[in-house]
């Protein structure tokens, strides 16, 4: 089986020695491995992929766990196939509600094969929606409308995520809490087409450069920007000259990017993709070396 084992907290020497003899002596290869030393904020972090029979799941997780209180760091162990479950999803929301909402449908039609496990939100506009979906939900936005990240962390630890899908959450997340979900669990949608139109308003964008074609992008979220190509899925249409911007945006939200996120997450789930040292590569199976 394939884990992932992160593990992120303040710098010190030797941190990464005792995960990596830990799971070679178990018997895993190391199939990636990815660390990052942050002088000037004192912080540490790594990814550790890798193959190892299933049967010891259990062990390197409890072993994963000595290590982290021993050296203090935050410590997890994830694989894309759990044990006699479906994935769990964690859907993150800010305003738009018709991009969560198709998430939902298709997880309850199986178009998606997982478990829609937690709701959160840093406005409370998409808390009726997880209501109708019956799915938990929870409130972490501050008064200013910014995360409580530290509550993020906890909530998805708490209800065992395996994926984070930002459907349109409109915040950032830091580089710390990308770490510690980092190896392509967190998928974003980003409301136009990558590398040509990112930031915030790439419908205006795109239409001051008179295209007529439009798009969505759904990508997994990895902790350094810029760090290449990780589209999972792009979904496009067209428009005839002369059709409003407000046409254009009300079409782009409730009809293309939903299709966009929802068959992004679906190949997802199903690892049909997945990340390679920052890069999007077709699964070849876990029991494959890569």
């Amino acid at each position: 089986m394939e884990i992932v084992v992160t593990a992120v907290g303040p710098d010190n020497v030797g941190l990464a020695d005792p995960i990596i003899h830990e799971i070679t002596g178990q018997g895993a290869n190391i199939t990636e491995i990815q660390m990052y030393d942050h002088d000037e904020a004192a912080v540490f972090a790594m990814m550790c992929r890798l193959i190892i029979d299933a049967s010891r799941w259990e062990s390197i997780r409890s072993a994963m766990k000595a290590i982290g209180e021993r050296t203090h760091l935050s410590v997890r162990v994830w694989t894309p196939t759990p044990p006699n479950r479906k994935a769990r999803l964690a859907i993150c929301t800010t305003y738009q509600e018709s991009t969560p909402r198709a998430v939902l449908k298709a997880v309850a039609d199986g178009t998606i094969n997982a478990e829609a496990s937690l709701m959160l939100g840093n406005r409370r506009k998409c808390a009726s929606l997880a209501e109708e979906f019956k799915v938990p939900w929870h409130n972490i936005g501050k008064p200013d409308g910014s995360a409580d990240e530290q509550r993020l962390v906890e909530l998805l630890d708490e209800y065992e995520i395996d994926y984070v899908v930002l459907a349109r959450y409109m915040r950032i997340l830091p580089p710390d809490t990308c770490w510690k979900f980092a190896g392509g669990r967190i998928i974003n949608l980003h409301h136009g087409l990558l590398p040509g139109f990112p930031g915030f308003r790439p419908y205006h964008d795109a239409f001051a450069a008179r295209m007529l074609t439009f798009g969505a992008t759904c990508h997994f979220i990895v902790p350094e920007l810029d760090a290449g190509n990780q589209t999972i899925n792009q979904q496009t249409f067209s428009v005839t000259p002369g059709t409003k911007l407000d046409e254009i945006i009300l079409r782009g939200q409730e009809e293309n990017e939903p299709q966009c996120l929802v068959e992004g997450v679906r190949r997802v789930v199903a690892q049909e993709v997945k990340l390679h040292f920052h890069r999007i590569i077709a699964n070849v199976g876990a029991s494959d070396t890569l």
